[in-house]
């Protein structure tokens, strides 16, 4: 029998260790449990969050304007967009495929957003959905491609990537820039808007209850089906830890502008695709896929739909992302999801913890991995760095990314895991 057909199996007599191990000894259960992961090689997120204290600590060290309420505002407001782009990269990513094309997809959908705003006089909203339909054309070009001709992903948005840079440039014209219109509200939401007073804090009681209604669904359901419950002393002390904690990080950056509505939009994406993932028959299966692709086929799963699915929503959330990043920008030019903005994201998904061998990844590595890559680049701004050391410590930091996932990867075959 093969490693990947051992999995899943594997994995879910891992759970049923676990929980009997954490029924029987409580909260010394539970730690012998996490411990037991982490020597199978199931780190979690845990490296992309010590990651992000060491690089927040040491460029505090070297600025304490880093850390400071308005900088770290800043960090999130910016790294919003590229991180709606690196959400589609996990997705396509669990399928253990790529695509190379999204910061161009962003740029072309951007523009053909302005040139329908500015050029054509329509609304804000209606140009909005015209960007967005390119999104869902490429993805479903993509998926074309793929299924009925049998391009690899590689190489048909590897000519996405320069074919739509082309596209961009014949859309905008011999302007070459476009600003867009200073009463839009894609302007004002993306740029000036903010919650801040009782309305963020009530923000952080929602996620805190949305956190516990979730658990208490999953004990439900796992009741009736006989099987053990979560251990709902350990819920309610992680439920406690994020009230506190977010409550602390929302009253800090209130003493600036707050959390900006772009942020907000962000993480409310991530939970929504986190939840799509983790629990819908859709998100199973394109871990299923993913995973095992004959495997999954064998069992039923219908794996077209699936491509088709990833292939359009990775396309979709890649021209959403560059429509925000162009009302916070306040304009689309040539340069438009041309520069670095493909590796970003990429990188940003790897490094957040999403598996480049397919089947392994969660929608927060997005948000991990983008925020590292913001604090990175804000501080490396902060010290007076040029841009072309920035590069080489992004680099640095994807490769270590990819190493890690390699080492976890040889450890969970070794220990039978998966």
């Amino acid at each position: 029998m093969s490693e990947a057909t051992k999995t899943p199996a594997a994995a879910v007599a891992a759970d049923l260790a676990d929980e009997r191990l954490i029924k029987s000894e409580g909260f010394s259960g539970y730690l012998s449990a996490q411990v037991n992961r982490l020597r199978s090689g199931d780190l979690g997120n845990l490296p992309v969050i010590l990651g992000l204290v060491i690089i927040c600590i040491g460029f505090y060290l070297q600025n304490a304007r880093f850390l400071s309420s308005r900088n770290i505002v800043s960090i999130t407001q910016y790294a919003a967009p590229i991180g709606i782009i690196a959400l589609g990269i996990v997705l396509v990513l669990l399928l253990g495929e790529i695509d190379l094309s999204v910061g161009s997809v962003s740029g072309m959908a951007a523009a053909v957003m302005a040139v329908l705003m500015v050029n054509h006089g329509l609304s804000t909203t209606v140009a909005m959905l015209g960007g967005a339909a390119v999104g869902v054309a490429v993805g479903l070009f993509y998926a074309a491609l793929y299924l009925w001709i049998g391009i690899p992903s590689f190489v048909f948005s590897l000519a996405g990537l320069l074919g739509f840079q082309g596209v961009l440039l014949f859309v905008l014209g011999n302007t070459g820039t476009i600003n867009l219109p200073q009463g839009s509200w894609l302007l004002e939401f993306t740029r000036f808007s903010f919650v801040t007073g009782w309305q963020s804090y009530a923000v952080v009681a929602v996620i805190v209850l949305v956190y516990l209604g979730s658990q208490w669904r999953t004990t439900v359901r796992r009741r009736a089906a006989g099987l053990t419950p979560p251990w709902w002393p350990m819920i309610l002390i992680k439920a406690g830890v994020f009230a506190v904690g977010l409550g602390l990080v929302t009253y800090y950056v209130n003493i600036d502008r707050g959390f900006s509505y772009l942020w907000w939009l962000f993480f409310g994406l991530v939970v929504l695709v986190d939840f799509a993932l983790r629990r819908t028959r859709w998100g199973r299966h394109v871990f299923a896929v993913g995973g095992n692709e004959e495997a999954a086929r064998r069992s039923g799963i219908k794996v077209n739909r699936v491509y088709v699915s990833v292939f359009v929503m990775t396309s979709l959330l890649a021209a959403f992302g560059g429509l925000m990043a162009a009302g916070l920008q306040t304009s689309v030019s040539q340069a438009t999801g041309t520069t670095d903005t493909n590796l970003t994201a990429i990188a940003a998904a790897v490094i957040g913890g999403t598996s480049l061998f397919g089947g392994r990844g969660t929608a927060w590595a997005a948000l991990m991995g983008v925020l590292v890559l913001q604090a990175i680049t804000s501080g490396l701004n902060l010290a007076g760095v040029e841009s072309e050391v920035r590069f080489m410590v992004t680099g640095a930091v994807l490769v270590l990314a990819v190493g890690i996932d390699s080492l976890s990867r040889r450890a969970r075959s070794s220990s039978g895991s998966g």
